[in-house]
């Protein structure tokens, strides 16, 4: 069987049953906060427990290791419509502790693509083309300084009003402790 056969098995349950009731709530985040944080699928469950989030709480963004990686692609999109369409008046930037974007190798990953089909001369004609897969592909090797980048690209977007407080925190996917590494209150006294 499938995956995707056994997810359509077990929605047509989940429906019929109607277990989506204790999921119900509205398109505005109870908390008025967005969350940009890893797709670790150790963070699934995890950082919505840790953080005392329920359905609801929160708008939640993913993406590998939560970097921005450009000041106008869809991450910031995301954050921007949530803080002016979805009434979000704080960001979390969540990175956590043994990322995989930690340690990528972005020759590995570009070998696994020809492997499964891409034309090597297509790396040819990105990079004519100004792409630089390394640079596009890389991650960071320290958490810490990763989520920092990422909270000043949000924090100093030329679009995000200047009373939306930016947090930075890591997790530890082991037992979900968060420490803060930027806190978005303090920065805002400093900037007043």
């Amino acid at each position: 069987m499938t995956s995707l056969s056994e997810i359509m098995i077990y929605n047509k349950t989940f429906v019929e049953e109607k277990k989506y009731e204790e999921f119900s709530t509205t398109k505005f985040p109870n908390k008025r906060i967005v969350i940009l944080t890893c797709m670790d699928t150790r963070l699934i469950e995890l950082l919505p427990k840790a953080m005392n989030l329920k359905n609801g709480d929160a708008k939640i963004i993913k993406s590998a290791g939560a970097i921005i990686t450009s000041p106008f692609g869809g991450l910031m999109r995301s954050i921007l419509v949530a803080v002016y369409e979805l009434q979000a008046d704080e960001v979390y930037v969540v990175g956590h502790h043994d990322c995989g974007m930690s340690s990528i190798n972005t020759d590995h990953i570009i070998g696994n693509m020809i492997e499964r089909g891409v034309n090597p001369n297509m790396f040819k004609t990105l990079k004519y083309s100004g792409i630089d897969m390394e640079k596009w592909l890389h991650g960071f090797s320290d958490v810490t300084e990763s989520v920092k980048k990422s909270v000043d690209a949000i924090r100093n977007h030329p679009l995000i009003p200047t009373d939306v407080n930016v947090h930075g925190l890591v997790i530890d996917p082991g037992n979900g402790k968060l420490d803060i590494i930027e806190d978005g209150y303090k920065a805002q006294e400093v900037s007043q």
